[in-house]
């Protein structure tokens, strides 16, 4: 992965969709002179199983803009993950390159995962300031901001408590506020709701469009729900059967700010089944996958 400084110069980049059909269904994208926040450029990803090479996915090439919410959807096994791993630096691509254009020496990026990992013998204090210890940061600002996000997400009169006291809509608050607290550019976020009830992850869903409409940092967000794809995404990638390629990138037309009652609209409904259309012949791909699998076992 390339972090590239302020000023640098990426790499050439696809044109915008030049449809003016307004079907929101295209290619997607946006001017070539502007400067992405994150290109993928020919990135793929493939792991060893015993002697067998798996194919995860790729070849992918896109482009997110700085201060865009872009959200990936795809079915199971298809790569969403590994690539906001790619992404976040945490593995390497087998080949192409992923990209991020730095504005400062600000941390370029930070994650947040569905299991939470947060640790459990630390303090909901202990856990947002964690990543403010790593880079060392001076006990003064590291104090200012643990107590900014411990109040910005609610979790001020828990700052002494440990994570089994907590629900899990706590636990993933802590999660977010810990990675926020390192003040990333760029928020990569792999199915954060995922493990919550339906009722709170509603909620979860309304408290994290406030907090990116308050500052508009660039945001990847994995998730299997279309409905909450379409709520928080400025894009939406879909994702193929393994290996996972985007088959389509979609342009959301509703204006921010937003809240949970646009579901309730008949162009959401729409959008939910065109996507939904799409995405049903991967999801039954990949299901053919799996089964043939087993039949192989």
């Amino acid at each position: 992965m390339h972090n590239a400084a302020t000023g640098a110069t990426l790499g050439a980049v696809s044109g915008p969709n030049e449809s003016d059909s307004g079907d929101p269904v295209g290619a997607g994208g946006y001017a070539a002179s502007e400067p992405y926040k994150i290109t993928a450029t020919d990135v793929s990803r493939e792991f060893v199983a015993g002697k067998t090479a798996v194919h995860a996915f790729g070849p992918l090439t896109t482009h997110i803009a700085d201060g865009e919410l872009v959200c990936i959807v795809g079915p199971s096994g298809c790569g969403k993950s590994t690539f906001l791993r790619i992404m976040a630096g945490l593995l390497r691509p087998s080949a192409g390159e992923v990209s991020v254009r730095q504005r400062s020496a600000r941390t370029p990026t930070a994650m947040v995962f569905q299991d939470y990992g947060i640790f459990p013998w630390k303090t909901v204090e202990a856990n947002v300031r964690f990543g403010l210890d790593i880079a060392g940061t001076p006990k003064a600002e590291s104090r200012e901001r643990v107590s900014n996000w411990l109040a910005r997400l609610g979790l001020t009169d828990f700052a002494k408590a440990y994570p089994s006291t907590l629900s899990g809509g706590m636990r993933q608050r802590v999660a977010i506020a810990r990675a926020l607290a390192v003040e990333p550019e760029v928020l990569l976020m792999d199915e954060p709701f995922a493990a919550l009830d339906a009722q709170m992850r509603l909620i979860m869903q309304d408290e994290l469009l406030k907090l990116w409409e308050a500052d508009r940092r660039t945001l990847v967000f994995v998730t299997h729900s279309l409905d909450e794809a379409i709520l928080l995404g400025d894009r939406v990638l879909v994702m193929s059967a393994r290996p996972g390629r985007i088959i389509a990138d979609i342009k959301i037309p509703f204006e921010r700010p937003r809240s949970g009652d646009l579901r309730g609209t008949p162009r959401f409904a729409e959008l939910q089944s065109e996507i939904w259309d799409l995405l049903r012949v991967e999801v039954e791909g990949s299901m053919r996958q799996r089964n043939a699998g087993v039949s192989r076992g």
